[in-house]
């Protein structure tokens, strides 16, 4: 603040430090803001500065001097035209776009990561028809919604190379990584990236994984994890271990299934511990051009198993049948899309849907009991428009397993596919049912079996599958569902199998109807009586008439087991039309209470088979 006319401005220190430089001798003029000296305390250093124009009276210290607050240093002669609110040049913000030298630092080190500043880089992947890490993951996020996680860390290689030569040749250590929002959710995104180090785990990365896996468990993030890439990498020479196998990333991120959802999405190579990634997620995601083992060439040769090229690991002709792919795409801009379609089933219902006539569901069985058809027809119909998620379509192929949505309402559907074994649950149909039954109680999401199943398959061949513990699955984890489930019978509810397609038991659901088209037994029909009546077939000597008393004993057992006559017994709660299907679901799913807050994990995890 000027001083009146003709009075010293007395200039006194803030703080005790020490004089570090003095700037102004008596006489001198100076300017608003203008440094006059630099006192230092605690390490850093504090300008004092002129707070109008004035001439030097005095100075009181030199450099060197301890000084105490309040003690003088100097004092000032204003003169007229003073303005104590006129800004130093110092402070004058830099002229625009102009940035200051540390700033700039920064900016270059982070635009070296980028794909702009790889050309080279970028073309090896535009030949081999795939994009980069950072355009998949800018396609799969909301605009401007990454917050990139160790976007400056390098190799961890400083014994064997310079860091120059890392910072060019590592960025990220090959993992790009982050939080963002997908379909407006917060998700924890990561990729690695094939042009560096062949996408492999190194020391950074991997520390990297494990900061994001732990915000994804604080946070409750989905996580969305491109695997592509070559395993662990032997190269790193920065560590202090020995085997590379002290690190956390593994159980950091097993430990999250079950807690989150987990998606995996593949395009290209992935073997050992990116497979490894992969096969912990809830569903795998992969590209026509995938090849996905836990061994690549060099673990099989080093091995001495052989010398195999990379193609001939794992490719999707395998991986698909074998159950091992969840969804096969064609390229990664579908994988993407598709993985924005699974998380969308986690992340509320739509305000708006449309549906299928309901009164198409009336046509859908075949009259002829004997006639084949289609299921997926059935889910199409009952679902929202355009909802339809099936997983794991070639694997299990008698056990269709689906996200859909009924009223804007998620839910997954469980039904037999008469067209493989007549709808006969065997142990591949088994296993993808009860883990598919896990994923929806770990997220909350109710289920829906459809059923028309002669019963568990049979047989000497059967029984080499190990079907006993397999189909057993359906009961172990039937019973520990915790969400709203529903039967409709749309056939054959015959057996052990149909408990099964019903938790384990017709009274489990919230309810258990049937089609006009439902029938009932203890086992298929034909080998009912077959078992049941042997001896009385077995009296008749003529063929001809043998046949026509199994039929007639076969059809009566049919009257017997129709869906009208169990209901009249109460084993089902009714028999419906099925253009009501979808109003019984809707009327379940509003009268059952809706899931209590998450604090933690309803199941231990989701069994990875």
């Amino acid at each position: 603040m000027a001083a009146p006319s003709g009075a010293e401005l007395a200039i006194d220190s803030p703080m005790q430090g020490t004089i570090v430089a003095v700037d102004v001798r008596p006489g001198d003029p100076v300017q608003p803001g203008q440094q006059l000296m630099i006192i230092e305390s605690m390490k850093l250093e504090h300008v004092i500065a002129a707070e109008c124009r004035a001439v030097v009276a005095t100075v009181a210290v030199t450099p060197g001097d301890t000084v105490h607050t309040g003690d003088r240093l100097a004092t000032l002669e204003p003169r007229e035209g003073a303005a104590a609110d006129e800004p130093a040049a110092e402070e004058r913000p830099p002229a625009e776009g102009q940035v200051r030298p540390d700033l700039a630092d920064v900016l270059e080190r982070h635009a070296g990561g980028l794909d702009q500043s790889r050309p080279e880089a970028v073309a090896r992947r535009r030949s081999s028809g795939q994009r980069t890490a950072r355009q998949n993951i800018e396609d799969l996020c909301d605009p401007g919604s990454l917050v990139e996680y160790g976007p400056l860390v390098i190799a961890a290689q400083r014994r064997r190379r310079s860091v120059d030569d890392l910072i060019r040749r590592t960025p990220a250590d090959g993992l790009v990584g982050g939080t963002a929002r997908i379909n407006g959710q917060p998700v924890a995104v990561m990729s690695y990236d094939y042009t560096v180090l062949a996408g492999t785990q190194g020391l950074q990365n991997h520390r990297k994984k494990d900061r994001l896996f732990e915000l994804a468990e604080r946070l409750r993030l989905p996580v969305v994890f491109f695997t592509e890439g070559g395993g662990g990498r032997p190269g790193d020479t920065d560590g202090a271990g020995v085997s590379g196998l002290d690190c956390m990333a593994f159980k950091l991120f097993a430990d999250l299934s079950a807690l989150v959802p987990l998606v995996g999405i593949n395009s290209g190579f992935c073997f050992a511990g990116n497979a490894a990634i992969l096969g912990c997620c809830d569903v795998v995601i992969a590209t026509a051009n995938s090849h996905i083992g836990m061994g690549g060439p060099a673990m099989i040769e080093g091995g001495g198993l052989g010398t195999y090229q990379p193609e001939e690991i794992g490719p999707m002709a395998v991986q698909v049948p074998n159950g091992v792919v969840d969804l096969a795409v064609a390229d990664e801009a579908e994988a993407v899309a598709v993985a924005k379609r699974y998380l969308s089933f986690f992340n509320g219902a739509p305000t708006s849907w449309t549906c299928a006539d309901q009164a198409e569901l009336r046509r859908l069985i075949p009259e002829n009991r004997l006639r084949v058809y289609d299921t997926r027809t059935v889910i199409d119909t009952v679902a929202d428009a355009g909802s339809v998620l099936e997983l794991r379509r070639d694997f299990g192929p008698g056990m269709v397993t689906a996200l859909v949505r009924v009223e804007g309402r998620p839910m997954g559907v469980i039904a037999n596919h008469p067209g493989h074994l007549a709808g006969a649950i065997d142990a591949d149909g088994a296993d993808k049912a009860a883990r598919f039954m896990q994923l929806c109680d770990a997220f909350d999401v109710p289920i829906l079996f459809l059923c028309d199943t002669p019963g568990i398959m049979v047989g000497p061949e059967a029984e080499r599958s190990a079907l006993v513990r397999h189909v057993s699955r359906m009961f172990v984890t039937g019973a520990s569902l915790t969400v709203p489930f529903f039967t409709i019978v749309l056939r054959k509810g015959y057996g052990l199998g149909a408990q099964a397609m019903a938790g384990g038991s017709f009274k489990a659901p919230l309810f258990t109807v049937a089609w006009p088209t439902g029938e009932f037994g203890g086992m298929g029909l034909e080998g009912a009586v077959r078992l049941g009546y042997r001896n009385e077939l077995a009296a008749v000597d003529d063929p001809v008439e043998r046949e026509r008393l199994f039929n007639e004993m076969v059809e009566r057992m049919y009257e017997h087991g129709k869906a009208l006559n169990t209901a009249t017994y109460f084993e089902i709660d009714d028999v419906i039309d099925p253009a009501d299907s979808r109003r019984w679901i809707a009327s379940a799913l509003q009268a059952a209470p809706a899931p209590p807050p998450r604090t933690g994990k309803k199941r231990p995890c989701i069994d990875t088979w």
